[in-house]
């Protein structure tokens, strides 16, 4: 079988990425797997494909600006299936596929090449998209939005990461011809729990009686503004209490300032992103999301499986795997009284704490085992190649 996958997802050029090393093992159940990602000129020096595996090559765009992302990746798209498939314009041939890590840029980047070859396209959605907050965001949003549209009812395959995503898609209205396939994203709590404790949050803040935890991309979607006021009332019942936030992106400025106008520089740090957020579960207090939406989120069940108890907004699989009142709390998109009480009720109740905590054998219940996963990844390519 041989794929041609379009990503937008730079860490692949990252040796030590765990995104890496997850498309080198599905690199192991195809003949061949050819990666275009979007990327600017240069990016990191990078000017050529780079093979990462043995079956595996990953090519940047180079584009000069992210307008023509689709441009090149198409173009690239192209040269790889004349050169190296030895395919002619709309020849099919069996066991072959396009697919496209969203259905935005990436997805008409892959339904441009799909159709110049008859190939099938398999879209893959990671995102809760068509919720009202992503499409408020940004003008931006708005066109991906009218894409996705256009995209999602030529697509041959589509996989979800979630219930949520897919109860959004099969109630949008849209004439999908494809299936839904739901198949979550593989979170590797064995690796999180096995893994020592390196840097302690509570020795490094000795300050802080009670640590409250972040760790995400600074961008809009992420709503951490929302956990930096909550923490105005939180510090007026506890006062050596601590958000870290870990992190980086485009927001980090206007969190920083904000952080400022509420007086809270005592109170919240904000910390550059680490590889070593195994240790931050372990030892902080509470770990919180505030999104405004998710797809999955693999962050709240990485924490969750070292016993660290959840506070989460309604998003990705709040609902699914992880639920209110049972192994984490749920508050409202936005409602800052809210998630403000939520987090008041984890630092002050032992008793609420002990009950949130998952188990080691909880989590095995509820996830699957990465070799199950595997195969129906595997599946997912090989029942869409055919």
């Amino acid at each position: 079988m041989k794929i041609l996958m379009i990503s937008a997802d730079r860490n692949l050029f990252d040796k030590n990425s765990e995104v890496r090393q997850r498309i080198i093992e599905y690199g192991t159940f195809v003949d061949e797997l050819r990666v275009i990602v979007f990327t600017k000129w240069r990016y990191k020096g990078l000017m050529y494909e780079s093979k990462i595996s043995d079956n595996v090559i990953v090519y940047p765009t180079n584009s000069i600006g992210r307008w023509l992302y689709v441009f090149d990746a198409v173009k690239i798209g192209r040269k790889i299936i004349i050169e190296n498939w030895k395919l002619s314009a709309r020849r099919r041939i069996g066991n072959s596929l396009v697919t496209a890590q969203d259905p935005f840029e990436c997805g008409l980047s892959g339904y441009a090449i799909a159709k110049r070859f008859g190939l099938p396209l398999q879209l893959q959605i990671h995102t809760d998209f068509l919720n009202q907050y992503f499409k408020n965001e940004s003008y931006l949003n708005r066109v991906r939005l009218k894409i996705s549209q256009f995209i999602l009812p030529k697509a041959d395959c589509i996989r979800v990461v979630s219930e949520r995503v897919k109860n959004s898609l099969e109630s949008s209205g849209l004439a999908l011809k494809a299936k839904i396939k739901l198949l979550p994203v593989f979170v590797d709590v064995k690796k999180i729990q096995k893994a020592p404790v390196k840097t302690d949050l509570r020795q490094k803040y000795p300050q802080f009686s009670h640590i409250i935890l972040m760790a995400s991309r600074l961008s809009k979607e992420k709503n951490i503004g929302l956990a930096i006021e909550a923490m105005k009332g939180v510090i007026q019942k506890y006062p050596k209490a601590g958000l870290v936030i870990v992190g980086s992106g485009q927001e980090k400025e206007n969190y920083s300032l904000l952080v400022t106008r509420y007086a809270l520089r005592n109170n919240v740090i904000i910390e550059p992103w680490t590889d070593n957020l195994s240790s931050y579960y372990k030892t902080a207090n509470v770990f919180l999301l505030t999104s405004n939406y998710e797809g999955y989120c693999r962050a709240v069940l990485e924490a969750a499986s070292v016993d660290c108890p959840v506070v989460m907004t309604d998003v990705g699989i709040a609902g699914e795997v992880l639920k209110n009142e049972y192994n984490c709390l749920i508050v409202p998109v936005g409602d800052k009284e809210k998630l403000k009480i939520a987090i008041l009720r984890i630092i002050g109740d032992d008793a609420l704490r002990a009950k949130l905590i998952f188990s080691s054998e909880n989590i095995a219940n509820l996830l699957q085992p990465k070799e199950k996963y595997l195969e129906e990844y595997k599946k997912s390519w090989s029942d869409c190649a055919v």
